[in-house]
């Protein structure tokens, strides 16, 4: 009897998670139109008038990761200079928000490649032919990365892959690889342990080594991947083997760095940086504002240029007191960061030429990035008039990435059609998650994509 009682208990906490948000969702409704209807009458009033812009060389680009708002912003650089833009999502998110963007001709949709490698692969082969694409840039999720890789010799003959082979983005995204890899090129690196039993880490004996240690799984976990308990500790044992290590899903033991994190993205083509833009990492990375980081920039430029690489290529970094970088971890794919360029120009060239010129970066007076309803849930755990300044500079100083006075819509369907329908699927599942990613465009879900 006591089971049942938990499964009724459980499935009533869904339905009130389930419900109560799109009750939340359906109250912000009327202020949401409030900001999208009067853009929409303007835009229509002033499209008659407008000079459209043509790209010298006018490329079809293709790119992956429709859900998200790196994808958008990418899609309205391109736009905006010129290129015609088609965006692909899996099956599940076909629902994007974001295809309602006039930055975007189409939106595709693909079988999960983690499910259909092939179909997958397949796929996209398809919407490049049938789209005569130029350019294919992988906007991708931490399981899509790999894919896109082994999706890169198959679309290699019929156009440009802006993205890594399958050895180097497996190095990148095994945060015990990367740090051997950094050092074996003689840049800065935390110690790093890989784990495959929980009983190494009762084994390991720290207080001959010195350092603390936090734990990370190498596999991509929404959820675990923002627990940074530092290790020993008392009580150790039972925390440790509660985590899913094994063979089949190793995790990393790195040494922890004190020091300010910063996160960053770079665009490389042939060992050169094109684009790159650094932020100092916030909670749950909903908010960048550009800062200029000599020592990060020399790391990374040090790093793309002795392994040649071109594709796009993010970073977390600790930097110490001293002023050393460390890298944490790397991420072989499109950091949202990249919504820090949301007026500058230059975005499409930095992604489809090579150039001997500096790279780009964002412009000195552009405003920080953040994303409302992230912001909006926050207000409600303020508990000090300094929090509730600092708040209301940071939404007066910034700009919501989604939204956009000429290309409106989006902001509309994200949070009121791309995600509540991924609510009212779940509430037909009886399924909860941990949070609303915004920014991702997704239920954050233990298990997950």
């Amino acid at each position: 009897m006591y089971p049942i009682l938990l499964i009724i208990q459980k499935g009533a906490t869904v339905i009130c998670q389930n419900l109560g948000t799109l009750t939340l969702l359906l109250l912000a409704l009327p202020f949401n139109l409030l900001l999208v209807i009067p853009a929409l009458i303007i835009n229509i009033l002033r499209s008659p008038f407008q000079k459209k812009v043509i790209a010298k060389n006018p490329k079809n680009v293709l790119i992956t990761g429709g859900k998200m708002t790196k994808s958008l912003q990418l899609a309205r650089s391109f736009h905006a200079a010129g290129h015609r833009v088609f965006l692909v999502e899996i099956h599940k998110y076909w629902l994007s928000g974001h295809r309602f963007s006039k930055a975007v001709e189409k939106l595709y949709t693909v079988p999960a490649p983690e499910k259909d490698s092939e179909g997958y692969c397949q796929g996209l082969l398809e919407i490049v032919k049938r789209e005569k694409i130029d350019l294919f840039i992988p906007v991708s999720s931490p399981v899509a990365s790999y894919y896109d890789s082994l999706a890169k010799p198959i679309l290699s003959p019929h156009c440009e892959v802006l993205h890594f082979d399958p050895d180097i983005t497996k190095m990148l995204d095994d945060k015990f690889t990367l740090c051997e890899k950094a050092r074996e090129l003689g840049l800065t690196a935390p110690k790093v342990f890989f784990i495959t039993n929980p009983q190494q880490i009762l084994d390991f004996d720290f207080v001959v080594d010195g350092s603390k240690y936090i734990l990370k799984s190498i596999r991509y976990d929404s959820v675990t991947r923002l627990d940074l308990t530092q290790l020993p500790f008392e009580g150790m044992e039972e925390y440790v083997k509660k985590l899913p290590i094994s063979q089949e899903r190793p995790w990393v033991m790195q040494q922890f760095i004190k020091g300010q994190e910063y996160c960053t993205h770079s665009t490389v083509r042939n060992g050169k940086i094109r684009l790159h833009c650094c932020s100092k990492s916030s909670p749950f990375q909903v908010n960048y504002e550009e800062v200029d980081n000599p020592k990060i920039y020399q790391w990374v430029e040090e790093f793309v240029s002795k392994l040649n690489l071109t594709g796009q290529i993010s970073f977390d970094f600790i930097q110490t007191e001293d002023g050393t970088v460390y890298p944490v971890e790397c991420n072989p794919r499109t950091h949202s960061a990249i919504t820090m360029f949301h007026d500058h120009p230059g975005v499409a060239d930095a992604y489809v030429n090579d150039s001997d010129e500096p790279p780009i970066k964002p412009l000195p007076n552009s405003k920080p990035t953040y994303w409302l309803y992230h912001e909006i849930w926050r207000f409600t755990g303020l508990n000090s008039w300094s929090d509730l300044q600092t708040w209301i500079n940071k939404l007066a100083q910034g700009t919501d990435a989604i939204y956009k006075v000429d290309d409106p819509l989006p902001f509309l369907m994200v949070h009121h059609w791309q995600i509540p329908l991924l609510l009212l699927a779940n509430l037909r599942k009886l399924k909860g998650w941990v949070k609303i990613d915004f920014n991702i465009g997704k239920l954050v879900e233990i298990g997950g994509d």
